[in-house]
């Protein structure tokens, strides 16, 4: 399905009760792009439901099918659900204002990825110039997949990072890139006041000015 205009579903209150209606946000593409692209997005207000391991599973197999140099396929993921005994220490993890919201989320997930390029018959181990950027495309299916099911995720660089390499025992050779909050949007009233006035999709720049032919131009 191809389209100008994206709709995200959301939770409204209706008589005291959630229903699901469609809102049309002011994203508009320039050009034709299945709707995942627009409907993904990454809101902070969620409805505190448990995930099925088998929603998980497929939303981290997406992020397995993700390409990367030479195939290294340096990301790895550490998560935990929101029943699982390690919840809190998760969300200890996160800063203040993350753990605030994030606490309403179903599942978190550590996106780490590995720095070192694994040698093989003709070649040493080496520094991998490219971890970070393969792991981020990993992220990006994983987001993806969560949309086609129904959820959103959130990705957050505000994280005690040494206290998460301690935590979740991640070796030195692997950098933890970001946390992921996954779960149901719920209504944006659940957030504290703050947070309710961003709680929408974000906008995007215009394609003229991050596509140039030839060469770059500022």
């Amino acid at each position: 399905m191809f389209l100008a205009r994206a709709e995200v579903r959301m939770r409204q209150p209706l008589e005291g009760k959630l229903q699901q209606t469609s809102t049309e946000t002011l994203r508009a593409a320039d050009h034709p792009i299945d709707a995942v692209f627009v409907n993904r997005w990454s809101p902070r207000a969620y409805d505190a439901s448990a995930m099925k391991q088998a929603d998980l599973m497929t939303i981290v197999e997406a992020a397995r099918w993700a390409p990367s140099a030479y195939n290294i396929q340096p990301w790895r993921f550490v998560y935990a659900h929101r029943d699982d005994a390690r919840w809190p220490q998760f969300l200890d993890l996160l800063d203040p204002i993350n753990a605030a919201w994030a606490k309403q989320a179903s599942a978190l997930l550590f996106v780490l990825s590995d720095k070192v390029m694994p040698g093989d018959d003709g070649r040493d181990p080496a520094p991998s110039s490219t971890h970070s950027f393969d792991a981020g495309a990993a992220w990006a299916q994983l987001a993806l997949q969560a949309t086609l099911l129904g959820y959103q995720a959130h990705a957050m660089a505000g994280v005690d990072f040494e206290k998460a390499r301690a935590a979740l025992s991640v070796p030195a050779r692997y950098r933890i890139e970001v946390a992921v909050a996954l779960g149901r949007p719920a209504d944006p009233s659940t957030l504290p006041a703050a947070l309710q006035a961003r709680e929408q999709p974000s906008p995007r720049r215009p394609l003229q000015e991050i596509a140039f032919a030839g060469a770059f131009r500022s």
